[in-house]
């Protein structure tokens, strides 16, 4: 099973269409929506802590578009914020990207593929966790 996992601009790009990566994000989700249909498991998840620091209010008439594409909200619970704050801490990463390895860290999936502006700061975070980073 393949995992993506959505940032901070990704998710910023993918609900804003002026966005200049909006085409990029589209393009790479939309490979996602064909390898579903082909075949693997594909789980597209964005961590909730990205998607409020990227200001996506789901509840927002604007959000439908991207709403439809099946892109799953991954709470910050409980064991997930105490590993979050320890990667913040070890890497000085953003909150929002400390959840985003917290999350990472926690897949069983053996394919982890990461939509980021920012791939070094990614890579630290999900470490010691193998993901591939795509810049957007």
């Amino acid at each position: 099973m393949r995992t993506v996992v959505l940032d901070n601009e990704a998710v910023q790009a993918l609900v804003d269409a002026d966005h200049p990566k909006h085409r990029a994000v589209i393009a790479h989700l939309a490979g996602v929506v064909t390898r579903r249909r082909r075949g693997p498991a594909v789980d597209v998840v964005v961590p909730t802590a990205v998607r409020v620091e990227a200001g996506w209010d789901r509840s927002e008439r604007s959000a439908a578009p991207a709403n439809r594409l099946r892109v799953r909200d991954e709470d910050l619970g409980t064991q997930s914020a105490n590993l979050a704050a320890r990667i913040r801490i070890a890497s000085g990463v953003s909150v929002a990207d400390a959840h985003a390895g917290a999350l990472m860290r926690s897949l069983t999936s053996d394919d982890i593929v990461v939509l980021t502006s920012d791939p070094e700061d990614m890579e630290r975070a999900s470490a010691p966790r193998r993901i591939t980073a795509v810049r957007i």
